[in-house]
Parts: structure tokens; C-alpha cells; sequence
């Protein structure tokens, strides 16, 4: 029997659950409203397209045979009735009708339903500052903004840029202003660091690090309490608590909400921070009316608690379930693991999972290994280091997260994506430690990056390996007096520690190469507590090890070494 299927929302999970399910009811009448004039773009495109990346804003919404995805597409191609310019105005749950109205004639007309799904997306926020009306001032909201963007900067109007917001979006945009159009740039962002929630601070800052030496300049802690005008309703500047910067144009990339307002009148079960609340087949509170994509709250698989993960992947794969379940054919959205990966410059960064600092906060009883092995084989020419961290839980065992950071290749998502499939399967880290990847010596080490990440994390579990925290470390660093009896061994090349030891005297730094601690390390004072300190941090705990084996514990390993502390911009490194 052939049924009416509205879908409000034409962006990514409405079109991959409107194609859907006419593949699987071919009969059925399936009509899209969107109130834009530009459906089924890939937004998440939008900086490369302001960089350059994506030549034109047409490659963003059509398909991978060239043909654009507009109402006549989905008409003819897809069989699916595409109505845009038009906005949902509200649904009559008893009746089951959706009252829409065309944006250019303003006609109002009911869509009548068997079943309906929302797909309404979210929204930028907006900053209640002084200002945001101005002309220059965007938020990256659709694709027109980006198309209105990047005009003007090919036009020669934009000299100076500020991003307001350090979140992937923001940065993104940054690094598309600064790499390609080379614009006078700064970052701000509230929180103490970049990418906040996402990853941890010491990657927060390698990546905060890596963008200034490309020119961007980035001010955390702060954000805008006022966008300057010129007396033309031009912005020209931007002011924070402790600066004004100039700026002709100003790009809001504060975070987005969910567009639940529909919903909400509807009388649907919505949260107090605006998603729309599903079950796993992403059935709403009225079991006729099913939810997708940006706008609905999602469960963590890692916590088990509502969360927020708008993502154009996760839309379209929420999509296909909802056709799935509308069709007859039972199918469940179980929930989210948060995989994030982003490049910027020449560097990538990537997660997975719960931070560190976020497991704490879940109460779980966490931990982190920190590991710097070679992004492949390290006889192969042009490998590079890759800085993993894999948060778990020590009690449990459980693997709660990932954290990458890199250069831009493929390495980081091969082990991100490995991860997030096993995080979302309780993975331990004994999983993690003999899970299979694919190797050649182009492509990894013969042991590979997770499993070494996840041997740290395992001798850490089973107290082989004492590390120190890295924010201990660095505070030790700035301030040595605080822990008076600790001290530095080194145990990289002699002419690589000399300068530590000259800098630092021996009492603080003491040099024994790695080769010669069996035979000398009678020569190491008794009163001293080593933070045990290399390259990469596999030297340390071996001898970390023999050390033991010989009844002397004060010892602490430095994990990473110096190919974290390196990435960090540190102000002691000896150049």
C-alpha cells in the first residue's frame, strides 16, 4: 500500500533517508521541504571551498558523476518531490499534516503524512554582543555565506580576518584565510585552549603551536565583547577584555544548536539544550514522526549519556536508518564514539572516544598512555612522528579514547577509525594491543602505533611502568624548587644531553647514554627521584625496568619524551 513520507530538511540526512526509502517502497509518494533555495550540499566542504581546495561552490552539491543535486534532480533522477524556498510553519500530530508556505509567493498549503521525519538541522549561535548586524560580520550558516565569503575576498575587499571561536570550523576557516589568500588573521577562543572538549590541552596545543608558526595569530581566553563600526554599518574591528584588533571581516564560529523549534511546538519530547529526543530507530515521542542528523541528541557509547555530535557522516548514516524502520525493515542508530579529525597546514589532528580530562569528570577511574612512534616503517624515507594518547579506564581496563597528532596523511585516520570500532565494542586494551592492522613498511611498523600505545597503557595497568604527568613535568620545568629532589636522566646521545647538562648543571641533568646505563649505573646518586627522559619514551621504561630490577623504584618515566615536549613550543628547549 504506497504511503505519504514528508521529510522537512534537505540537507543530508533528509535526502539519504528520502533516496532510501524509495529504493526500498518505490510506490511511495516522498516529498522533501526545504526552506533554501540550495539542498544536499556537503557543508563540512564549505572552508576547503573558501580556501580554494574546491574551486567552485557547484562541486559542494553535486554528484560523483558531476550532476547537480537540485528539486530537478531528486524529481527525475531519484523520484523523490524536492520543495525548496519553502518553510515547515508547523505539524498538526493529530491530523498528521505539516503546514508549510512557499518563501516567494508566500501560498501556505497542508502536506498530508503517513509518516514524517524531521531533518531541520542546526543553527549558528549567534554572540549577544554589540555589533553582530554588522556588514562583514558572518556565520558560517549556509553555503550562501561562504559564496558572499569568499567574493569578497577575491575582490580584494578583506585585508584583516578575525574568527571568533577555536572549534574545528574556526580553525578551519583560519587556515583558509591565512594559506591561500594569505589575510592578516587571529583566533580567538573562550576557553583556556583550541579545540575544546575534543581533545586534551597538550594537543590543543601542538596544533595552537603549528598555526603560529603559519601565521595565524591565536588568543585563548578571550572572545569578543564587541564588534566595531565604521559609521557605514561596516565592521572594522573587533574588541575583546584586553585588545582591539582591526578587521574587515569577522567570522562567527561559536558552536551550533539544534533546530528543534518545529519539534518542540509540536508537543515532541525535546531536551533543555535543544535536541530532539529519539529512540534507537530514531523514532521521536510520537512513534509516526522520526528524527536525524544535526538536530537530535545522540547517546555516547562510551558513557551512556545524551550527547550532541552534529556531523554530516553521522547524518547520513542516521538517514538511511530512519528510510530503514519507515520501510519495514528494523534497524537501530545505537549511538556515537565522537570521532573527530580535522587537518590544518600541514598538520593533522584527530580523536576518538572521551578526553582524558572528560573521563575524569565521567568518574572514571582514568589514565593515559602518551606514545610518539613513527608514522610508519622508521627505515622508510620521509616517515614522521605521530603523537598517539590512549585514554583508558584502569580499573575496567576499557579503552575510552584516542588522541592523534601528526602530519597530514592518512596515518592518524587509519588509527583514529581503528579505534573508534573497537571503542565501540567495550574494546580493552588487550583488544587494542592484538588488534590487526594492515602493515607494510610504507604504511606502518612492523608493530604498529595502536598496538605500542596500547603495550604502554597495559604495563602502566600492571604497574611496570611509572610515568610522570606531563602538566607536573613542565611545571617542575618553569620551577624546579617545587620538587627539590628530583632530577633529569637523559639517556639520548651525549652531544644531544650536553647542552641540557651545561644549561642546568649535573645535580638536575644527568647524561647517561642508553648503551652504557648496565655498566655505569653505579655512577647515579641515591637521593635523587629520575624523571627518566629520551626521544620517544620506549628507552626510559626499559630502563626504568633494569633499574627496578636493581631495588631503585624513585624513578618516573617521561612518556613521548622530547618528541611531545618538542611540539608543545616549550620556552627551555635548547635550540
Amino acid at each position: 500500500m504506497s504511503k505519504k513520507i514528508v521529510i522537512i530538511g534537505a540537507v543530508a540526512a533528509g535526502p539519504k533517508a528520502a533516496c532510501r526509502l524509495q529504493r526500498l517502497q518505490p510506490d511511495w509518494e516522498i516529498t522533501m521541504v526545504d526552506q533554501d533555495s540550495l539542498i544536499s550540499y556537503g557543508g563540512c566542504g564549505i572552508p576547503y571551498y573558501v580556501s580554494g581546495d574546491v574551486s567552485d561552490e557547484s562541486e559542494l552539491r553535486a554528484t560523483s558523476f558531476h550532476v547537480i543535486r537540485d528539486a530537478g534532480f531528486f524529481e527525475n533522477s531519484k523520484g523523490v518531490k524536492a520543495l525548496t524556498r519553502t518553510r515547515a510553519l508547523s505539524i498538526d500530530r493529530k491530523e498528521k499534516t505539516v503546514l508549510v508556505e512557499n518563501l516567494d509567493s508566500g501560498v501556505r498549503q497542508e502536506l498530508p503524512y503517513d509518516q514524517l521525519m524531521l531533518a531541520t538541522g542546526a543553527k549558528p549561535f549567534d554572540l549577544p554582543i554589540p555589533g553582530v548586524g554588522l556588514d562583514g560580520v558572518f556565520a558560517i550558516a549556509d553555503l550562501h555565506k561562504a559564496i558572499e565569503i569568499k567574493k569578497r575576498i577575491a575582490q580584494g575587499k578583506v585585508s584583516r580576518a578575525v574568527v571568533i571561536g577555536g572549534g574545528a570550523i574556526g580553525i578551519e576557516m583560519a587556515e583558509a584565510l591565512t594559506d591561500l589568500w594569505g589575510i592578516e588573521t587571529t583566533l580567538l577562543e573562550l576557553a583556556p585552549q583550541l579545540l575544546p572538549r575534543l581533545v586534551d590541552w597538550h594537543f590543543a596545543t601542538m596544533l595552537q603551536k603549528h598555526l603560529e608558526e603559519k601565521s595565524v595569530a591565536i588568543f585563548t581566553r578571550e572572545s569578543a565583547t564587541e564588534l566595531l563600526d565604521d559609521g557605514q554599518g561596516k565592521v572594522c574591528g573587533v574588541k575583546t577584555a584586553h585588545r582591539t584588533l582591526e578587521a574587515d571581516l569577522v567570522i562567527m564560529a561559536v558552536g551550533v544548536r539544534p533546530r528543534s523549534e518545529l519539534a518542540k511546538a509540536a508537543g515532541l519530547d525535546v531536551a533543555p539544550w535543544g535536541g530532539i529526543k529519539v529512540n534507537q530507530r530514531l523514532q521521536t515521542s510520537d512513534p509516526n514522526i522520526y528524527a536525524a542528523g544535526d538536530c537530535i541528541a545522540v547517546t555516547s557509547l562510551i558513557t551512556g549519556r545524551e550527547t550532541y555530535a552534529p556531523l554530516g557522516s553521522l547524518a547520513n548514516r542516521e538517514g538511511r536508518v530512519v528510510a530503514d524502520n519507515m520501510a519495514g525493515h528494523p534497524s537501530v542508530f545505537k549511538g556515537v564514539c565522537g570521532s573527530f579529525i580535522m587537518k590544518a597546514f600541514e598538520r593533522c589532528i584527530a580523536s576518538t572516544g572521551i578526553t582524558y580530562e572528560a573521563a575524569l569528570a565521567e568518574g572514571f577511574d582514568a589514565d593515559y598512555a602518551l606514545t610518539s612512534p613513527s608514522d610508519r616503517a622508521h627505515f622508510f624515507p620521509d616517515q614522521a612522528v605521530v603523537i598517539l594518547q590512549l585514554v583508558f579506564d584502569r580499573k575496567s581496563r576499557r579503552v575510552l579514547g584516542l588522541q592523534a597528532f601528526g602530519m597530514m596523511n592518512d596515518s592518524i585516520s587509519a588509527r583514529v577509525d581503528a579505534a573508534a570500532g573497537l571503542i565501540a565494542q567495550d574494546g580493552t586494551i588487550e583488544d587494542f594491543g592484538l588488534l590487526e592492522m594492515a602493515y607494510a613498511p610504507p604504511f606502518s611498523s612492523a608493530i604498529d602505533s595502536i598496538n605500542a600505545a596500547a603495550y604502554v597503557a597495559e604495563n602502566m595497568c600492571d604497574n611496570r611502568l611509572r610515568r610522570v604527568d606531563l602538566d607536573r613535568f613542565l611545571a617542575w620545568m618553569d620551577n624546579m624548587s617545587i620538587e627539590p629532589n628530583w632530577a633529569v636522566l637523559d639517556l639520548r646521545h651525549p652531544l644531544e644531553a650536553a647542552p641540557y647538562v651545561e644549561k642546568y648543571g649535573v645535580d638536575l641533568w644527568t647524561a647517561l647514554d642508553y648503551g652504557q646505563v648496565r655498566a655505569r649505573y653505579n655512577e647515579l646518586p641515591t637521593d635523587k627521584t629520575y624523571v627518566i627522559l629520551c626521544n620517544a619514551g620506549t628507552r626510559s621504561y626499559e630502563v626504568q625496568v633494569f633499574l627496578d630490577h636493581l631495588g631503585k623504584f624513585d624513578s618516573m618515566v617521561l612518556c613521548g619524551g622530547l618528541n611531545v615536549i618538542s611540539r608543545l613550543g616549550v620556552d627551555w628547549l635548547v635550540k
